[in-house]
């Protein structure tokens, strides 16, 4: 049995995490960048990697890890193959429906809100002139954030009128979104879930000395133990967003848990230091499980 890693750099530190974990499980694991992967209409194999290689005859299950940067075009293109392979019959981990719903912050918090969980107060918007209201009706402490994105890059905390105003018409003048979220208070700290299924399995509370929380922006890992409550919300966000595995961050705030963010292809290099569950294991298992049904 093979199971497919979809990922920029087989050797970063989660690609060969799950690499090992594969192969304790007696499985073979086998890497593919999306740049190797060729789609085929009416031309069968209708997908194949190197050497016209049938990618569904040679794996039995993908894990994406992860998505990776690119323009729009190749962004779609990625998604709408992972989707044809599904549709094949591939298992695939997240499915394209979850990254479709996580990949894009907008989306992911209003589902997240329709279904009746806490979020931050957001407003997302084109027009310069309407963000500069936004800013105001959100108390003029804001976080200014692309729309796609992770780790906390690109993100930008903003109070003073006139650079927030410098700010939207630069956005606006790239064609972006500008995309603001009210500051929430949270003392420079928050809480990642990590869910697989139906489980949080590992969680953690991230301590910064500024009001990003991000580990690969500096900010140290500390053991936690959820709440029933705090386990139930994270466990719904994923279910929510159709994520088979997720990382869900919550901040404590004056009117309780909000989720901020919801990452369908997290890393866990961090949260690994502190938990004594092996989370690449618990991946991999997943996995198989999938198979099997």
């Amino acid at each position: 049995m093979k199971i497919g890693i979809v990922t920029k750099n087989p050797k970063s530190w989660c690609s060969t995490q799950l690499i090992k974990a594969i192969n304790r499980k007696k499985a073979e694991p086998l890497c593919i960048r999306f740049s190797e992967i060729t789609a085929k209409v009416r031309i069968k194999p209708y997908v194949t990697i190197k050497n016209q290689k049938n990618l569904l005859e040679e794996v039995s299950a993908l894990i994406i890890r992860p998505i990776g940067k690119g323009s729009l075009e190749e962004i779609i293109f990625r998604i709408d193959l992972l989707h044809k392979l599904e549709r094949l019959g591939l298992p695939i981990i997240n499915s394209p429906k979850a990254i479709e719903r996580t990949v894009d912050k907008y989306y992911s918090l209003a589902l997240l809100e329709e279904a009746g969980l806490p979020v931050p107060r957001t407003i997302v918007t084109e027009n310069p002139a309407q963000a500069l209201e936004a800013f105001h009706e959100l108390g003029g402490d804001v976080v200014v954030k692309p729309l796609f994105g992770s780790r906390g890059v690109g993100s930008t905390r903003v109070s003073d009128a006139e650079i927030a105003t410098r700010i939207f018409k630069a956005l606006a003048y790239n064609h972006e979104v500008i995309y603001l979220q009210e500051f929430v208070q949270h003392g420079f700290s928050d809480i990642r879930a990590f869910v697989i299924g139906e489980s949080v399995i590992a969680a953690m509370k991230r301590v910064a000395q500024t009001w990003k929380t991000n580990i690969s922006q500096g900010a140290k890992p500390v053991p936690i133990k959820l709440s029933q409550e705090l386990e139930e919300l994270a466990v719904k966000a994923a279910e929510t967003l159709k994520c088979q595995i997720a990382g869900v961050d919550i901040i404590q705030s004056q009117e309780g848990p909000l989720i901020v963010e919801l990452n369908s292809q997290p890393g866990w290099r961090g949260l690994q230091t502190i938990t004594k569950v092996n989370i690449a294991d618990k991946i991999i298992e997943y996995a198989i499980s999938q198979l099997k049904r």
